[in-house]
């Protein structure tokens, strides 16, 4: 599983990196985690609110936090 983690650095996109470095231990997921900072890779997603949440070339969340619960319940729908 690859899991992209789209932001410009600032606080809310480090803390959905944070959270889903967490939910993929705890589910003990084997998965890449990535994080996107440059600009054109997130326009290339089609993303214009950060932070964003990438699994597998899908965007599953753009423009909000999401809780530990939510990014869980994103990586178990696959």
């Amino acid at each position: 599983m690859e899991i992209k983690v789209l932001g410009t650095g600032c606080p809310s996109c480090k803390t959905l990196e944070h959270t889903t470095k967490q939910a993929v231990q705890e589910l003990e997921l084997d998965a890449e985690i990535i994080k996107v900072e440059d600009m054109m890779e997130i326009i290339n997603h089609n993303v214009m609110r950060t932070p964003a949440l990438v699994i597998d070339g899908k965007v599953v969340s753009a423009g909000k936090k999401l809780s530990l619960q939510e990014v869980k319940e994103l990586l178990t729908q696959k």
